[in-house]
């Protein structure tokens, strides 16, 4: 009752503060299983797309989340979970990797930053005889690790919930998203039913600036687009480039 009346009292808020405006200029609102991918370039990105959903979609629909900025209070936790029934993504997870076995190997080995970056982005490009291996959705969901950033959202897909993730992985600073990471690619590969849907995300940022607490009262909104598929056959980063473009050509929409 609480978690309830908690997402009423936000609703407002978030409306009084942005105008939350949705617009479906390529697809209509559907209680159908989705996944939303936006430009990310506020922490409040997930509370707008949340609050521009219908509420038959946002009953349905969970969004991710990083673990290590929204479990910092108990507050922020309870909110993105029994509010939001958030997914939570630790951005700080990655593939197990073995121990290299001698002094030359470990000198060779990538920097901690880099390795939870390759994490971040899904791995390495695979080789190309490996990305035309024929491996069912089923395979590839069996085949992924447990500590892979990835398993939240899949377990969340398998569930049957839509989910709204940011394939850029990190917040944004400049008009164009920074490129996608393969994340929003091993998904399309892992659930070919689930529909593909890009939005855009405007003015998010002004209302809430990188560093400050105070939200500012600023007309926003959330342009959702017409849904993108994974060709047979397609190779992940012009995928990925496609899905990038769906993304920025409904800033002009």
């Amino acid at each position: 009752m609480l978690a309830k009346l908690m997402s009423y009292f936000l609703l407002g808020v978030v409306r009084f503060l942005t105008g939350s405006q949705a617009r479906w200029y390529g697809c209509p609102p559907k209680a159908e299983q989705r996944i939303y991918f936006a430009n990310h370039q506020s922490h409040a990105d997930m509370v707008l797309i949340w609050a521009a959903l219908p509420e038959e979609l946002r009953s349905i629909t969970r969004p991710i989340a990083a673990k290590d900025y929204w479990t910092k209070t108990p507050f922020k936790q309870w909110i993105t979970t029994a509010v939001f029934n958030a997914v939570y993504v630790d951005r700080q997870a990655g593939p197990a990797r073995a121990a290299p076995s001698t002094a030359g190997a470990a000198s060779n080995a990538p920097a901690p930053e880099a390795a939870v970056e390759t994490a971040a982005a899904g791995g390495p490009d695979p080789a190309p005889q490996a990305a035309h291996a024929a491996q069912s959705p089923e395979a590839l969901r069996a085949a992924l690790p447990a500590t892979d950033p990835l398993t939240p959202l899949v377990r969340a897909l398998e569930s049957g919930d839509s989910i709204v993730i940011f394939p850029e992985g990190t917040r944004g600073h400049g008009d164009e998203p920074q490129p996608f990471k393969s994340g929003l690619f091993k998904l399309a590969q892992m659930f070919p039913h689930v529909v593909l849907v890009p939005a855009w995300i405007n003015n998010v940022q002004r209302v809430m600036p990188k560093g400050e607490v105070v939200p500012v009262p600023i007309l926003c909104s959330v342009t959702f687009g017409a849904p993108v598929a994974l060709a047979p056959g397609e190779e992940r980063r012009p995928f990925l480039d496609r899905a990038r473009r769906a993304v920025m050509d409904l800033r002009e929409v």
